[in-house]
């Protein structure tokens, strides 16, 4: 593994993504991560000059750990920018065909919830799978960190 970085994403809350008792709902989580991942994978690739994710890649995993709940937290937000959550990412694996993109999401400087997703690049065309091509690996490597969770009985 590389010593890599971080990508640092700040999404902000929407009120849609409470559930009944004031918290975001679990399903939501996936889709800030998704919103983190979109912005790393398909406006960070095509500014390293890869567009090839946005072309097709699928996710063959999510797993996702749980840790506290996120409230849409009012005395966080201010007259011109909604509450927020603080997402970091980093791949912490590539395959031949695949990579891990492992996620922390933070409410304020609250570990709130760790998240991990495989994703396979794939042929729309051909509806088949494919191999990660040199200029991907590329844009991820300075991405790529060995797990820190691993082996330490918190995944």
């Amino acid at each position: 593994m590389t010593d890599g970085k971080r990508y640092v994403y700040h999404c902000t809350l929407r009120w849609s993504d409470l559930d009944a008792y004031g918290h975001v709902n679990n399903a939501r989580f996936l889709t800030l991560y998704e919103e983190a991942r979109v912005a790393l994978m398909f406006s960070g690739g095509r500014a390293w000059g890869v567009s090839s994710f946005a072309d097709g890649v699928v996710i063959r995993r999510h797993e996702v750990d749980y840790l506290r709940p996120v409230d849409y937290a009012m005395g966080r937000a201010t007259a011109e920018e909604a509450p927020m959550v603080r997402i970091e990412m980093w791949i912490s694996e590539i395959r031949v065909s695949s990579f891990t993109v492992a996620y922390e999401l933070f409410d304020g400087e609250v570990l709130a919830s760790r998240a991990r997703s495989v994703l396979v690049p794939f042929d729309l065309e051909q509806q088949r799978p494919r191999r990660i091509t040199d200029a991907e690996r590329a844009f991820l490597l300075p991405y790529t960190i060995a797990d820190p969770t691993a082996g330490d009985g918190r995944r």
